[in-house]
């Protein structure tokens, strides 16, 4: 009986010298893209470019509207047909500025989400790389549904992500 006793302890304590600990983290991605400086960067420019095409669409319109209260003046001066006329070359112009404006706006749009697309794919990369690294078996990802209710503050390591991801970035630089 003993002797099951000892070899029963000793299995025990032999396996659990064996189990490793998991050592986890979570990351409030939400911060971590919007507080990245290449995020930053990014939605500066976009934002930058987005108001020069507004101004420039913005004038553009203006022209219209003084040609339209132009050919309003004189309208009653003109023959039915030089104002029909006038008034489909008017439609066209009007047609080709709202095609303009949706398909730079779109292209604008398209252009931003891709380069967020692309941060967001580097972040995560970023973070993978990280818990390799630093030997973290699960690093999980906080979000604005909130996928984490609870976590202790001590495995929150946000910031330290964010601060290493922007030394990196400013590194190759």
């Amino acid at each position: 009986m003993r002797k099951f006793l000892w070899i029963a302890l000793a299995s025990i304590s032999f396996v659990a010298c064996n189990q490793t600990s998991e050592k986890t983290a979570y990351v409030n991605n939400t911060k971590v893209v919007s507080e990245f400086a290449e995020m930053k960067v990014a939605q500066e420019k976009w934002t930058k470019k987005n108001n020069e095409v507004r101004a420039e669409l913005e004038e553009k319109a203006k022209q219209f509207q003084i040609e339209v209260q132009g050919y309003q003046n004189i309208m009653k001066s003109m023959s039915q047909a030089n104002r029909t006329k006038k008034e489909q070359e008017l439609m066209a112009k009007q047609q080709q500025l709202q095609g303009e404006q949706q398909s730079r706006m779109q292209e604008i749009q398209q252009g931003s989400q891709t380069e967020i697309d692309s941060i967001i794919v580097k972040v995560k990369d970023f973070i993978q790389e990280y818990g390799k690294t630093n030997g973290y078996t699960y690093i999980f990802g906080d979000t604005e549904v909130s996928n984490i209710l609870y976590g202790k503050e001590e495995l929150n390591i946000t910031d330290k992500i964010i601060e290493e991801l922007n030394k990196e970035t400013s590194d190759s630089n």
